[in-house]
């Protein structure tokens, strides 16, 4: 271990670029809406209703930005358990972006709760009976321990008397970090095991768990794509090729395991006619399989993967597949039974919009004042 200096540095700096004034703006007028909603209320500013308890803000902010965090702990599980030493130079990148990410769904979940003075309810009311309960409790717990793992990248600059301490329980941590997840990644699914009936066959399965288990494991590997489209784009860093496509192959192997099982899925319950049906939840599914699975896979497992512009592509596809499932599941897939269709209204968008441009910010400020990127 590098000896640590004794003194702090607190001179940090960030970049100011009309991209970045563009985020901070769009993360600005988010500020002012989530004000508004605290005042007034869920009905000021969104379109949700006792029919429609669940919209974007679930749909995207939580269930899918849980989903799309999820490369920090499968890379930490390939980095730091698996110990696949060629992948170290993203570990610290997709940690970062996955801290953030978590981040940003405890807030979406904060806005989502209708009386929001009592956020602190489950803390001490524990729902032992309750997949909610054990959902909140596991994204709070492994919050915390993104936190703590982010420590030992804190104390290398500041703090520095601490650095010794993080560096002892870093082992622990990742351990925790890596069983964690799997726990609450699985139970956003089998939440909608109680939705039989309700949610569309192409969605609903006694196996759904697994596929959104599944789904988070791949989507890192295409996270970590885009991430470093913007590293290299804002920070002029490029990650070697050979890790990235590495990468995106683990995250294949993941991918063709996860559309043999829903194709299976499909024939075992005898739904598999339902691909080819005309109704928009058909369409939907079919756009979700072919831009999400079919697309990624290809240029994956071809000579397309050998370039940087492709596996970005690759990441992009990946990406809003799992993005399209988790709205699927929330709204298209519910639509039919519940009667009616929700639609975001300009101010959700706008607050999800925020949310990722504050996120986007404080990546770069922390990849500009931090050791994340490694030469």
């Amino acid at each position: 271990m590098q000896k640590v200096k004794e003194f702090d540095d607190y001179s940090f700096r960030f970049n100011v670029t009309f991209i970045r004034v563009i985020l901070l703006m769009f993360a600005l007028a988010a500020i002012c809406i989530v004000v508004v909603r605290f005042i007034y209320g869920l009905h000021a500013v969104t379109n949700l209703n006792d029919s429609w308890p669940w919209g974007l803000w679930i749909g995207f902010d939580v269930m899918c930005g849980v989903a799309l965090a999820g490369g920090g702990y499968g890379t930490a599980l390939l980095v730091h358990v698996l110990r696949i030493k060629s992948l170290r130079p993203v570990a610290r990148g997709a940690m970062l972006t996955s801290l953030i990410g978590y981040l940003l769904v405890m807030i979406g979940l904060f806005l989502d709760i209708g009386r929001w003075w009592n956020f602190w309810r489950p803390f001490v009311s524990w729902g032992h009976d309750s997949i909610l309960f054990e959902v909140f409790w596991c994204i709070s717990a492994y919050t915390i321990i993104q936190v703590l793992e982010f420590g030992e990248i804190l104390t290398e600059r500041i703090f520095r008397k601490l650095h010794r301490f993080f560096v002892t329980i870093f082992p622990v941590l990742i351990i925790v970090g890596v069983a964690i997840p799997m726990m609450h990644q699985a139970s956003l699914g089998g939440l909608y095991l109680l939705m039989d009936g309700r949610l569309h066959p192409l969605w609903w399965s006694p196996m759904i768990f697994v596929f959104f288990l599944l789904s988070s494991f791949f989507v890192g590997p295409a996270m970590i794509m885009l991430e470093s489209a913007i590293s290299s784009r804002a920070l002029g860093h490029q990650t070697p090729l050979n890790t990235l496509r590495l990468l995106a192959r683990i995250g294949g192997v993941a991918m063709l395991i996860y559309l043999v099982l829903r194709i299976a899925d499909l024939f075992l319950h005898n739904n598999i006619g339902l691909v080819f049906g005309e109704e928009y939840e058909c369409i939907a599914f079919r756009v979700e399989i072919v831009i999400g699975l079919i697309v990624p896979i290809i240029i994956i497992f071809s000579p397309l993967s050998g370039h940087r512009f492709w596996l970005i592509i690759y990441g992009i596809c990946a990406s809003f597949g799992v993005f399209l499932n988790r709205l699927n599941v929330v709204v298209i897939g519910m639509s039919r039974e519940m009667g009616s269709f929700y639609y975001p209204s300009i101010y959700e968008i706008l607050v999800s919009v925020g949310l990722v441009a504050a996120g986007i910010l404080v990546y770069l400020f922390i990849c500009e004042n931090f050791k994340i990127i490694e030469e």
